[in-house]
């Protein structure tokens, strides 16, 4: 599996590598599922339809964490295949494990860069829904140029989506959710699903996680903006 590149590579990244501890049974998972499960990165465009081996809509979630969201929107929708991309290891181990017992076909993972993954690996018009749910919202003014959700990073994540594709995003940091509707309003690949052009009440599709409902009983307002590519 690959390591995220060197930050002159890429620039300021809008993620740490944490050595959190890895269990005995996520590194097996890395050592032994990956090769079921994984995708290497590669700066060459992936064939999603090869990879699955069908051309079932594709759902891509960035920063699936542990993974729990992604595991249960796949066992809820067979009909769909879902790509997950996530740099820490000890979550990518614990969803390989949660794959394996699920027995699930319609999962894939890559441990990498995401911004790399969406400019470089996924084709233009190549999936049907992005979803990027509960990033960092790097809390201090000075890290706020970490933040994922910026004007060039919106342009790459749109033009991966095919016409009428959705572009999901929930946040509990509401001045993190505020700069994010500022910067879709700004890119003209993208409209609004709501009409009044504002945040969207939760779709039924994004599974309510734990981590979210820590979030509401600490009393966080979460927001959710859903975005359409346009034709």
């Amino acid at each position: 599996m690959n390591q995220p590149a060197d930050n002159a590579a890429r620039g300021i990244r809008s993620f740490v590598i944490r050595g959190g501890r890895i269990t005995a049974g996520q590194q097996r998972a890395l050592d032994e599922l990956w090769p079921r499960y994984g995708v290497d990165y590669s700066p060459a465009p992936l064939d999603l339809a090869r990879l699955f081996g069908n051309a079932q809509p594709c759902t891509v979630e960035i920063g699936f964490g542990n993974g729990e969201h992604l595991l249960e929107r796949a066992q809820r929708e067979p009909q769909r295949n879902f790509l997950g991309i996530e740099v820490h290891r000890p979550g990518v181990g614990r969803l390989l494990l949660n794959l394996q017992r699920s027995g699930l076909q319609n999962v894939r993972i890559l441990c990498h860069d995401a911004v790399e993954v969406l400019r470089n690996q996924l084709p233009p018009g190549s999936i049907d829904e992005l979803q990027i749910l509960f990033p960092d919202p790097w809390h201090k003014k000075r890290h706020h140029k970490r933040r994922l959700i910026e004007p060039q990073f919106v342009t790459v994540a749109a033009g991966c989506l095919r016409a009428g594709g959705l572009l999901g995003m929930a946040t509990d940091w509401e001045p993190y959710a505020e700069q994010m509707l500022e910067v879709l309003r700004g890119c003209p690949l993208l409209e609004n699903t709501v009409a009044d052009g504002g945040f969207a009440p939760r779709p039924e599709s994004r599974i309510v996680t734990r981590f979210e409902r820590r979030g509401v009983t600490r009393g966080h307002v979460v927001r959710d903006l859903l975005w359409r590519r346009r034709s």
